[in-house]
């Protein structure tokens, strides 16, 4: 890790680029303002359960960025499979997070770490989420640059940016999803999200109810109690997907 407060020439970035707007935002602003004196690397942590379009919006932002995007998962979970993971772990959420960014997220930056030199960090903490940035660096790394906050960028101009330069953002946030996660992401609580995914992609509703039926996890929260999924009724609401936030990064927070 550096020691200085900025980065210097010849220092390696890394942008740790999760499939969703903001981290691609936060690439293209990174690259424009460090590349022509610093290495900057675009890297992701594959999950398979993500929505197979997210993987054309990759190949889009490399192309669209003029570089490639590194793949490192954790070696100790090859398949790069939240539901491996949950298989292996017993366990969908724990009480301040999810195994699945614990090992597929955190612990794959961390041996990308161990791996490569790395002075510097960016994620897609946007403008609206300096809280998130600042809890990051207190807990986790001080060598963060906040690319996107320093330039006042939110979630709306991310994904403006990314349109305006003719790259189509993935297809899940057509469908009402808040961001680019797997689809049936464990850290969500919220009977609309739930429904939600029950209504787009029942074979991954029918998925996840079965595993946490069977690991004995209660993922939804339904009149102020944890439920199984297959109890969840079909016409349930709960706060509106715009105010929910459990974005997956590399990084682990409370369940929304």
């Amino acid at each position: 890790m550096t020691d200085n407060t900025a980065p210097k020439a010849g220092d390696v970035i890394v942008v740790w680029f999760s499939n969703g707007a903001a981290s691609a935002a936060a690439a293209h602003e990174t690259i424009k303002k460090y590349g022509w004196y610093c290495d900057v690397r675009l890297v992701n942590n594959p999950i398979i359960e993500e929505d197979e379009d997210n993987l054309r919006f990759q190949r889009d932002v490399s192309k669209w960025l003029g570089q490639p995007i590194i793949l490192h998962g954790n070696p100790e979970y090859p398949l790069n499979s939240a539901v491996d993971i949950w298989d292996r772990r017993h366990a969908m959420v724990f009480p301040h997070g999810a195994p699945c960014t614990v090992h597929g997220k955190k612990e794959a930056r961390q041996d990308y770490e161990r791996k490569n030199k790395v002075d510097w960090h960016v994620l897609g903490f946007t403008a609206d989420e300096k809280s998130r940035h600042d809890r990051f660096v207190l807990t986790e790394r001080s060598n963060v640059l906040p690319v996107l906050i320093d330039a006042g960028m939110t979630k709306n101009d991310c994904a403006a940016l990314i349109r305006f330069n003719g790259v189509d953002l993935p297809r899940v946030y057509f469908e009402g999803y808040p961001n680019a996660n797997c689809i049936g992401c464990v850290k969500a609580t919220s009977p609309t999200y739930w429904n939600l995914v029950r209504n787009t992609r029942p074979a991954v509703f029918a998925e996840r109810a079965e595993q946490s039926r069977r690991l004995g996890v209660r993922l939804v929260r339904h009149q102020g109690k944890r439920i199984f999924l297959d109890e969840l009724p079909a016409d349930a609401k709960g706060r509106p997907l715009a105010s929910i936030n459990f974005e997956c990064g590399i990084f682990c927070e409370e369940p929304a």
